[in-house]
């Protein structure tokens, strides 16, 4: 079996590339995008939705192909597909072929972001791989930290179009030969195995509801997370922060997620995945009613907030390995992801309508709704941990 150490470090250097490459990059591209081409604002920040929705539409495909031909092909094709759809911006003409750039690089984050990892780390190591998956969100939490500066200084330096060709470069010569000389080749046994999709067991009875169920919780909290994710300063500031206050407080996510993820990796693990992802959605809903209520303690609200996200994103990749096994894993990851996902491409543009028609007046009916949410997703977490007990038939 591949070193467990390297193989982690080399997908956390490569998941940084990637969501530097992809996700993050908006943040610093759009104002000069706009600036550059005048091409209007909302359709070069909807290219990020185009890539999601892009992402959505594959995950399916991308799961069963890392069951079929492991991750180090799909992975190392995800690469190839960012470093096309980042040259394909840096070239763009007119805004149709800026946006079909997106579509391509969200062809590469639904092949080669958290999913399609954890996808990945199932496969190689089995019901072990949940401490290897814990190690990779802690890589991951720094992507922004490192590429937002970096995507600065291209920007500014060199051009957005320069800096997209630079990020596409880094796909090619340090992600895709990283990927190919660490993750190991798919063994021929392992290959037929995979190829027999979910077994029936994973799909009928008890685990079937599971499924449902995780079908349901996961694209809620996906949605939530993105609404706050985009809206967060907004929110604080209806529950009665400055806006100096509100961007501090913001700022307290961050460390947040990763003592939460540093508290599973020393802790967590003792515990059943299961309950580790219900303790997630527990410390979320509350930190969200916390904030909705307006107690004083903001910024209690906001760590309890970020903490429950860091474990939420660990073991979220780590129930579906302990509830349907190791051979069914990718494909139940890439079935899981594509609503997920497509509730994160919807999140921003429908909170921006409820803002844009209500105001700040909205906020705390907002707050009420994704804590409600919340509640669901714990509701309906708590459904399967009842349902783990075994089959009488």
């Amino acid at each position: 079996m591949s070193d467990q150490r390297l193989v982690v470090g080399a997908l956390g250097i490569t998941q940084i590339l990637a969501w530097g490459s992809s996700t993050y990059l908006p943040a610093v591209l759009n104002a000069p995008v706009v600036a550059d081409t005048g091409w209007p604002l909302a359709w070069v920040a909807g290219g990020l939705s185009a890539g999601q929705l892009m992402a959505a539409a594959v995950s399916p495909k991308v799961g069963r192909a890392v069951g079929d031909l492991g991750g180090r092909t799909v992975l190392a094709i995800s690469a190839l597909l960012l470093a096309i759809g980042l040259a394909t911006i840096g070239a763009a003409p007119n805004l149709v072929v800026y946006v079909v750039g997106w579509a391509i690089i969200g062809a590469g984050m639904g092949a080669g972001l958290y999913d399609a990892a954890f996808a990945t780390l199932g496969t190689i190591y089995g019901q072990s791989a949940r401490s290897a998956i814990t190690t990779l969100t802690l890589y991951g939490g720094f992507a922004s930290t490192v590429c937002w500066p970096l995507s600065a200084v291209l920007v500014e330096r060199y051009g957005w179009r320069s800096a997209c060709f630079v990020y596409a470069g880094i796909q090619l010569f340090v992600s895709l030969p990283l990927l190919l000389a660490t993750l190991p080749r798919r063994q021929v046994a392992d290959i037929t195995t995979a190829r027999s999709g979910i077994a029936p067991a994973a799909v009928g009875g008890r685990r079937r509801l599971q499924l449902v169920l995780l079908t349901i919780a996961l694209p809620l909290s996906a949605f939530v997370s993105s609404v706050v994710a985009v809206q967060l300063i907004t929110l604080l500031q209806a529950a009665g922060a400055t806006l100096a206050v509100a961007v501090g407080y913001g700022m307290l996510i961050g460390p947040a997620q990763v003592g939460g993820r540093i508290v599973e990796m020393t802790v967590g693990k003792r515990f059943d995945a299961l309950w580790t992802l219900l303790s997630g959605a527990f410390l979320i809903a509350l930190g969200l009613i916390l904030i909705w209520t307006g107690l004083p303690i903001l910024a209690l609200a906001i760590v309890v907030y970020g903490a429950g996200n860091g474990v939420w994103s660990i073991a979220r990749g780590a129930v579906p390995l302990a509830l349907f096994g190791r051979d069914d894993y990718a494909a139940v990851m890439g079935r899981l992801a594509r609503p997920a996902l497509l509730a994160s491409a919807a999140a921003p543009f429908a909170a921006g309508v409820m803002f844009e028609r209500g105001g700040v007046n909205l906020s705390q009916s907002i707050l009420a709704i994704l804590a409600t949410l919340d509640v669901a997703v714990v509701a309906a977490l708590v459904a399967v941990t009842l349902r783990r007990k075994p089959d009488l038939a």
